[in-house]
């Protein structure tokens, strides 16, 4: 397998949240997550969280091939939380976490793993490409877009709306997101196909793809068309002409492209 990666962080004043590795049977891209306050309670940050949970999944995916992509995961949150529980509050609902995205082949068969907005994209050789994200943080999130809109950002009540968002986090009813429990694991999105069937295969942080599900500037054939010609840099390159021209924060985007899939 080959796999081609870029990342950006959003400023370069501040640390990239994202984190994408690859094995030679195997790519794994986690996309940080946190909320301010959140160096209150863990003294490592979002960005030791991500490339601590990425490194153990690139070490756990070569050295226990034959165990399931969930079970892999859930090994590499605990191994990530026991790395902090004794000088950071774990528990605590603001705390670091990440969104999972990994793709792993063996035995001519593609495997994939999506937990929360990260997105796996499957090019299919003869059909349209197989779009895999999990959409349950975004449809919660909306219900509170108002009440954030609305208020100061950084003020104490945009905290608590912040907080409020997050109770739903790892909790029936909501979403899931890898964090201090190896259960959010079990709700993560899987899937495998024969390796014959595809050209290729993609992982995005929710930064990368907003070229396509925000800004609705190309769609997932557009995508991997210019992947195949240009490579993933060129796909963040559009995104940040995107984000200047809409006047949108920028957001850490991350890109792993996997091709000669049928070759492992």
């Amino acid at each position: 397998m080959r796999v081609t990666m870029a990342s950006a962080a959003a400023r370069a004043d501040r640390a990239n949240e994202d984190f994408t590795g690859a094995v030679p049977t195997a790519a794994v891209l986690i996309d940080g997550a946190g909320i301010p306050g959140a160096e209150s309670v863990c003294r490592h940050g979002v960005a030791w969280y991500a490339s601590r949970l990425g490194g153990n999944l690139l070490s756990l995916l070569s050295l226990v091939p034959d165990r399931s992509l969930p079970a892999l995961l859930a090994e590499a949150i605990e191994r990530v939380t026991d790395a902090h529980r004794d000088s950071c509050d774990v528990a605590d609902p603001i705390g670091p976490s990440a969104t999972v995205a990994m793709l792993r082949v063996a035995d001519g068969l593609v495997e994939h793993l999506v937990l929360g907005d990260s997105y796996v994209v499957l090019d299919r050789a003869d059909g349209s490409p197989l779009i895999r994200s999990d959409p349950r943080e975004v449809v919660i999130s909306r219900a509170y877009q108002s009440k954030l809109a609305a208020t100061a950002e950084g003020s104490d009540e945009y905290h608590r709306v912040l907080r409020e968002l997050r109770a739903h986090r790892n909790q029936p009813g909501g979403f899931w997101l890898a964090k201090d429990g190896p259960r959010a694991a079990d709700e993560a999105l899987t899937g495998r196909c024969p390796a014959s069937e595809l050209a290729g295969a993609v992982l995005l942080s929710n930064g990368a793809s907003r070229l396509v599900d925000r800004f609705h500037l190309a769609d997932w054939p557009v995508v991997m068309a210019v992947l195949a010609a240009s490579g993933p840099v060129e796909i963040i390159r559009r995104v940040r002409q995107a984000e200047a021209r809409h006047a949108v924060p920028a957001d850490d985007a991350t890109i792993a492209h996997c091709t000669d899939l049928a070759a492992c």
